[in-house]
């Protein structure tokens, strides 16, 4: 199984951007749609984006798109997030998974048998 080791995160204000990133470790990340969680406090673990593993399929909630990119680098095992715009709303711990089954849906959370640890993002007003 991959291991995921998120970084990236930090404090930034609204309207800025920052890249989060995903090592992955092991031989098999080529095998794996990966894909991008949050949670704030309080609430559940939503989904943020996710790519196929091909790279060429990506993924996103509504309240992301067009603010997002996720992309993967085969060459370094790693996956990112460029996040653009950020709003305050955007604050949350942010995990990196992995998924192996390709009939599972991107989208939901159950899908992933891998995890990170998070990285703790945080827009200031």
């Amino acid at each position: 199984q991959v291991q995921l080791v998120e970084s990236g995160g930090g404090l930034v204000q609204a309207g800025g951007s920052l890249r989060l990133s995903c090592a992955a470790s092991g031989r098999t990340f080529r095998s794996y749609a990966m894909g991008w969680f949050r949670q704030a406090p309080g609430k559940e673990r939503e989904f943020v984006a996710a790519i196929n593993w091909s790279g060429e399929g990506t993924y996103y909630a509504d309240s992301v798109k067009g603010r997002f990119t996720i992309s993967r680098d085969y060459t370094k095992n790693a996956v990112y997030l460029q996040m653009n715009s950020l709003k305050p709303e955007d604050t949350a711990v942010y995990y990196c998974a992995g998924n192996r089954d390709m009939r599972l849906s991107l989208r939901l959370e159950r899908s992933y048998d891998a995890w990170g640890q998070g990285t703790q993002v945080t827009v200031s007003s």
